[in-house]
């Protein structure tokens, strides 16, 4: 028992006073189950020699007195141990563990694993509770369909279920893995550790890693938006002047963001600066696009945005992504307006501009026909473009309405 609580003391980092304890509550647990009470035994236990000692103290009381023979004894009885015994006196006498039998001995040995496991899981808890928000390095151990198991550095496990991966995150076994700690579940005492590479706390810790002024607190992130391994958005603020917050997180040549951008499968990272002017902030987050006006109703969190044509499309970016993303940050609904003169009215469109009610993969089908602007596509026969874009008719007719709206 006592090199089975080395190895535990070894491998499972609880100390030897707790491994102690663990060990002495076990036998009186046992003693408690044969004798009926352990009040009355003293239990010694000597991790430096490897062995215990088990004493059962009772009073001495007169022959034929005995009502509780586990704690009184028998005069007769008393003086056959030490004959100078008198009635009132407590003896002490040596208990053999070995007596007991074996199925107190298994009833031990259960007790003990049950304990120690209670032990392991409420260390694990704890360690990994405080750890909430912290970014952990694991090796890959398994990996299924809806989560990877991973391995710490003290065998413990944790969880990486799919939702919470980078769409382009590809696994192998024994490779090193690094996410967020997300949560810390403890059903039954079992406990679970969840991480997530998805989580915005995740870019933000790398961040703080990356960037030293982040970490003395001389610049802020006030905000992200992210749009896991495609792109995401940053929002910074400091509060010195001399620092430029966002030349401070990019680095010279990129070079702060770029070891970020690998971990997390090339992911583009906009970095703007914060602020508390709305306007200034929805029109920085709609960045690389130059805005013309903003009307804002703050009361509905919403934006409508004024574009000359050429910047719609770079507004509303691959796939709506920029503007999504600029919603996000903004915590606005933003829509988007080209601004059009009275001797533009008539011009035409490119279909890229359509982008936020157009899904690009169809944009992509019609211009493969040759097709690139709006009046092109309304021109061109519906037949046309169901069999040579091989776009469905339900799919051709929103988008000659979506088209048609646009010049009504």
């Amino acid at each position: 028992m006592i090199e089975t609580f080395q190895e535990f003391k070894e491998t499972k980092n609880i100390d030897r006073t707790t491994l102690v304890s663990v060990l002495e509550e076990s036998f009186r647990n046992v003693i408690a189950k044969i004798y009926g009470s352990d009040e009355n035994f003293d239990v010694i236990v000597n991790p430096d020699k490897g062995d215990f000692e088990i004493h059962r103290n009772r009073i001495v009381v007169a022959d034929g007195e005995v009502q509780d023979e586990n704690k009184e004894i028998a005069l007769s009885e008393a003086q056959k141990i030490e004959p100078d015994y008198e009635v009132g006196e407590e003896v002490s006498e040596e208990v053999n563990f070995q007596k007991f039998g074996r199925r107190a001995i298994l009833n031990l040995r259960q007790t003990l694993a049950s304990k120690i496991l209670e032990l392991e899981h409420d260390s694990l808890y704890q360690k990994y509770k405080d750890k909430v928000g912290q970014i952990v390095s694991a090796e890959v151990y398994q990996m299924w369909k809806r989560e990877v198991l991973l391995i710490d550095d003290e065998g413990n496990e944790l969880h990486l279920p799919k939702s919470d991966q980078i769409p382009a995150d590809n696994y192998r076994k024994g490779e090193t893995v690094r996410a967020i700690v997300k949560e810390v579940q403890n059903e039954n005492n079992n406990p679970r550790i969840i991480l997530s590479r998805t989580s915005n706390q995740f870019l933000e810790r790398l961040l703080e890693a990356e960037v030293p002024e982040i970490q003395d607190g001389l610049i802020t992130i006030r905000r992200i938006a992210r749009m896991p391994g495609e792109r995401a958005k940053i929002a910074v603020e400091s509060y010195d002047d001399r620092i430029d917050p966002v030349g401070a997180c990019v680095g010279v040549k990129g070079s702060r963001v770029h070891g970020i951008v690998r971990e997390m499968c090339n992911e583009n990272i906009d970095v703007i600066n914060f602020s508390n002017n709305t306007q200034l902030f929805i029109q920085r987050a709609l960045s690389p696009a130059k805005v013309t006006s903003i009307t804002l109703n703050p009361e509905e969190h919403k934006a409508e945005v004024y574009l000359q044509p050429e910047e719609v499309s770079l507004a509303i970016g691959k796939g709506g992504l920029n503007i999504k993303l600029a919603s996000m940050l903004t915590e606005y609904t933003i829509d988007v307006f080209r601004v059009v003169t009275d001797g533009e009215a008539d011009e035409d469109i490119y279909l890229d501009e359509f982008a936020d009610e157009i899904d690009q993969w169809i944009i992509d089908s019609i211009k493969g026909i040759g097709l690139d602007t709006a009046k092109a596509v309304l021109n061109a026969p519906r037949e046309m473009l169901i069999e040579k874009a091989d776009l469905e008719e339900e799919t051709v007719d929103h988008v000659l309405e979506v088209l048609k709206a646009e010049f009504e």
